[in-house]
Parts: structure tokens; C-alpha cells; sequence
């Protein structure tokens, strides 16, 4: 009773204290919000709560929005600004802010890593709060059952360090940024140097955590199967936040061997090019073999300027074993026993990134050394690129000395799982994919840089996947189309959303109409919802589904 008491009486002076601070940057919306917010969490203190509030008089404000912004594009005096931070300590904060804000119709905009490509976890048109997840960030191995229960804060490099900790034979298939949020990561799919033997991060799913839009914390069992299959790459941040992910741990061998070689245009990259994008499906699962294509100094007749393509491969076997399949597919490459380095696991999640491999710990750096301005877009390749379209693409990539291609091969595992067992539907049929990235310095520079990307992207339309043009959500690119306004149509949506989600689009906006008819959580690619007379309609197509 006595603990009742000290709440209620810690509640006006608190209200009054934020109010202070509040009041001068904010509308009456948010006023009311933060007096809403106040009185529902468990308060212990005001220096906690103050940590758990952060308005834009706060001191804090500008480090903590800053600093998972990774995108200089949204990193200026012109960027909307959250009219406040919310950094949970716990998940009934999660659930009062967003009872909060939908009583009092704040968006909210919800970040675990900020690598949103289009800054959609932090940057909004329309008045907004961030509920930033960072402090929900606990890891929990299980080796003995082969799991771990994953907050949403986490980044998968934190997650990365937490399994080698406790043991060399296991790993997960998530991304190769370690600073990337396992929360958005794994809801738009993930994929990494694992992917090709055990299926995406969003495939190894076992359970999770999401509070919806009544403030409920439901599970897989509470949440029903239609919205457990929703969140496994159709975007978790439209239907609600995810807490935690209850993850798959998979195998791996005790060392893995990798390998890198580079090769310039003059020196025959476009055969080699060739030659791999015939066999990049087909390859043994067990091989992950991705290009990197780079403009770098040469003694060409560009300008001194080349095209140099890096292989850069990761197999899940000895050097002895791999080497009689390497003589049989790239005889021309460079295959002395120099080349190929035997590591751990965790040793060659470094090795990608470009990190030293000794320094296990750099995984748990939340941040960059550096951050630049950049762009970014993807494609899905269904049939080889003739040599005269990839002359023209080297041609083109001239142009602009800071761009790069990263082409992924596709297959194994992946071309054994449904395009409908979760929403990511790039399976089957999918050579490879690319993602086209562009960087630069300078502010001045961005509409030059953007304008060169899209013209590249559209050049590419006749050598990659057709009706729809594929994409990757995770590689969020708002050129394919946006959402109008919380009443944008299916029509309207199926514009971008066909492209990331083909056929599953429909059953997502169906999903979505269900658990968040009012389309509370929304933003330019969120996935729209039927008209509200069409529930009843939507549990039947549901049913369908299944």
C-alpha cells in the first residue's frame, strides 16, 4: 500500500518535471502523452525515468538519435525530429508507449539498429516519437537445446559474440554488418555467409515476442501462426515491436576455410563473372561464393580507372576437401594452398566485415567508425547475364568512381523452402541477387549520386527478374513506391509490395487487417489495410491460406 502511495505521489511531480522541459518543443498531443506515459510504467526514480524519457531539451538527445543513425542523408538540420525518445529499460515500457501514443495519435517510428536504408525506424513527415529498443538487448545461449532467446536491441554482432562464447561448433545464418539490430534484421529476412546451408535468419524462427497494438505481450502460441508467419520477413514494425526472437542455433564446423582473389576487367573478371553466375545456384550448400565489384586505380583505357571483381568465398570444409572442386570450377583463379586460410566461425564473421580476425571483441561495438552518405537498391537475377550486359554494367559503373555491386548467390537451402512458407518469397528460380550501393562525402553530392543510381538500375531492367521487377525488403528503397497516408490502398501498396513479397503481399495485408485495422503501425512501406467492413472477410482468406 505504501508503494501505491509514493507512485501516486511521484506521478504529478514527475509530470511537472518532464512538462518543463516538454512544454516549449511540443504540442498538446504530446504533453498529454508523456502525462499518459507516466502513469503507467513502474516508476523507481526520476534520474531512471528521466533515461527512459528523452525529449529534445534533454542533453542526451542529440547522442542518442544520433547514434544509430547510419545514413548521412538523414543526419541534417533538415531531418524531422522525433519529438521525443523512449529507450525501454523493460517491456511494459514498450506497452505504455504504445497504448500512450495511440490514445493520443502520436506515430511512433521503432529502431533496434538504425540501418533502415531510408531511415524509416527514426525520420517521419508527420509529428512522431522513437522508441528505441538499445537497452533490450539480453542474450540467452542455450547450446544444450540448440536455441537462444534474443532481445530485439541486440545486434547481431553482440548475438555472434554470445554463441562463440559458449561454444566453437555452433553459429547463427544472420548478416555480415555486426551492427546491424537483430530486430529488423531478422522480421525482413537476413541472410548471410550461412544462408545458403541453413535458410534465412527469418527461416530459423522458433518463437517470439511482440506487443501489439492493445499494449498485449503475446507469443507465437498467443499471436496465432497467420502473425508469427507475418513477422518472419514481411517487416516486423507493421505489426507491432518485437521484443525478442527465440532463434535456432545451427552447426558449424570446427574450421571453415576461406578464400579471396581479385581480378580486374583486363585481367579476364568478365569470363570469371560468367562462369559463376552459370553454376551460382548450383553450387554445393555448403559453399557461399559472393562477388564484390569495385571501381579501383588501373592502367586501363578508362582514365586510369577499372572494374576489379573480388571473389570472396566461405566453405564449410577443409582446405583438402575443397580443393579438387575449386580445380573443376575455376581452374583459372589462383588455387595455391596460400590462398585459402583455415578459421573458426566467429574468426570468418570478422574475416567478411574486413575486421581483424584476433579481435573477437570489436563484435560488441554498437557503433561505426565513420559514416557516410549513401543510396542503395536490388535486384533478383533469374537467368545469366550475357557478357555484352555486364561490359555495359563495368561501362556504366565507370561513371561514378564510389559505386559498388555485391551479387550473393542463391540456391541450396533456399531453393528447397516454399516462396510461401514465410513472406520472403525470393527462393526458388533466383540465381543470384545484387545490391547496388553508391557512396559519397558530401551533402552537394546527393542528387547527382542518387540520379546515377537510378539510371544504372534502370539499364539493368532487361537482365533481371520481370513481372514483378524483385526486391529485397531489407534493402528498403522508397523509389519503388510509398504510402500516401495511413489510408493508402491494396492497390496503391501492391505498387512496392509486390515487389518485395510477390504473391505472400496479399495474405501480409490480410494479416495486417486483422491485428492492426486502424493501421496504427505505419510509415511510407508499411503494409496497408483492407477497408475495416473486410475483417470477417480477411479471417476467411486466412483460413484460405493455411
Amino acid at each position: 500500500m505504501k508503494m501505491v502511495t509514493l507512485r501516486m505521489k511521484l506521478l504529478p511531480l514527475l509530470f511537472i518535471l518532464f512538462n518543463s522541459v516538454w512544454s516549449t518543443t511540443s504540442n498538446s498531443a504530446t504533453q498529454s502523452f508523456l502525462h499518459c506515459f507516466t502513469s503507467h510504467f513502474h516508476i523507481q526514480n526520476f534520474n531512471t525515468s528521466s533515461k527512459i524519457i528523452i525529449t529534445k531539451n534533454s542533453s542526451a538527445y542529440s547522442s542518442v538519435l544520433e547514434s544509430s543513425i547510419r545514413n548521412l542523408r538523414f543526419l541534417n538540420p533538415s531531418t524531422p525530429k522525433p519529438e521525443a525518445i523512449i529507450t525501454p529499460l523493460h517491456g511494459s515500457h514498450v506497452q505504455a508507449a504504445i497504448i500512450c501514443s495511440k490514445k493520443e495519435g502520436i506515430l511512433i517510428r521503432i529502431r533496434s539498429g538504425g540501418h533502415d536504408y531510408e531511415g524509416l525506424s527514426y525520420v517521419s513527415e508527420t509529428p512522431f516519437i522513437i522508441i528505441d529498443l538499445f537497452n533490450l538487448r539480453s542474450i540467452d545461449i542455450d547450446i544444450e537445446n540448440e536455441s537462444a532467446w534474443v532481445e530485439s536491441g541486440a545486434t547481431i554482432g553482440e548475438f555472434y559474440y554470445a554463441i562463440a562464447q559458449k561454444s566453437k561448433v555452433y553459429g547463427f545464418p544472420g548478416g555480415i554488418c555486426h551492427t546491424v539490430g537483430v530486430g529488423g534484421h531478422i522480421s525482413g529476412g537476413g541472410f548471410g555467409t550461412l544462408f545458403r546451408k541453413y535458410g534465412l535468419a527469418a527461416d530459423n524462427v522458433l518463437d517470439a515476442k511482440i506487443v501489439d497494438v492493445n499494449g498485449r505481450v503475446l507469443d507465437r502460441k498467443s499471436m496465432g501462426e497467420d502473425l508469427f508467419w507475418a513477422i518472419r520477413g514481411g517487416g516486423g514494425s507493421s505489426f507491432g515491436v518485437i521484443l525478442a526472437w527465440k532463434l535456432r542455433l545451427v552447426a558449424v564446423p570446427p574450421s571453415v576455410t576461406v578464400y579471396r582473389e581479385s581480378k580486374t576487367i583486363e585481367q579476364g573478371a568478365t569470363k570469371f563473372v560468367s562462369k559463376w553466375q552459370v553454376i551460382a545456384d548450383r553450387i554445393p550448400e555448403e559453399h557461399f561464393l559472393r562477388l564484390l565489384v569495385q571501381v579501383a586505380n588501373g592502367a586501363g583505357k578508362n582514365d586510369g580507372k577499372t572494374i576489379t571483381v573480388v571473389f570472396d568465398f566461405m566453405f564449410l570444409e577443409t582446405f583438402e576437401k575443397l580443393l579438387p572442386w575449386m580445380q573443376d570450377n575455376f581452374p583459372d583463379l589462383c588455387l595455391d594452398q596460400t590462398k585459402f586460410t583455415e578459421m573458426s566461425w566467429i574468426e570468418s564473421v570478422l574475416y567478411f566485415e574486413g575486421l581483424p580476425s584476433n579481435e573477437v571483441d570489436v563484435l560488441l561495438q554498437r557503433t561505426e567508425p565513420s559514416k557516410r552518405f549513401f543510396k542503395a537498391k536490388s535486384d533478383y537475377v533469374t537467368e545469366p547475364i550475357s557478357e555484352a550486359g555486364l561490359e555495359d554494367l563495368w561501362q556504366r559503373m565507370l561513371q561514378l568512381e564510389a559505386s559498388e555491386l555485391i551479387l550473393t548467390p542463391y540456391g541450396g537451402r533456399m531453393r528447397e523452402i516454399s516462396a510461401s512458407e514465410t513472406p520472403f518469397p525470393h527462393r526458388k528460380g533466383n540465381l543470384f541477387e545484387i545490391q547496388y550501393l553508391v557512396f559519397w562525402n558530401d551533402d552537394k553530392e546527393t542528387e547527382k549520386n542518387i540520379g546515377w543510381l537510378r539510371r544504372l538500375y534502370a539499364s539493368m531492367a532487361p537482365y533481371v527478374s520481370k513481372s514483378p521487377r524483385a526486391a529485397y525488403l531489407n534493402y528498403r528503397d522508397l523509389d519503388l513506391g510509398r504510402n500516401k497516408d495511413a489510408d493508402t490502398s491494396y492497390a496503391e501498396a501492391s505498387i512496392w509490395g509486390l515487389k518485395y513479397f510477390k504473391n505472400n503481399f496479399r495474405r501480409l495485408v490480410h494479416v495486417k487487417t486483422l491485428v492492426d485495422p486502424g493501421n496504427f503501425f505505419r510509415d511510407e512501406q508499411s503494409i496497408p489495410v483492407f477497408p475495416l467492413d473486410g475483417k470477417i472477410e480477411c479471417q476467411e482468406q486466412l483460413d484460405w491460406f493455411v
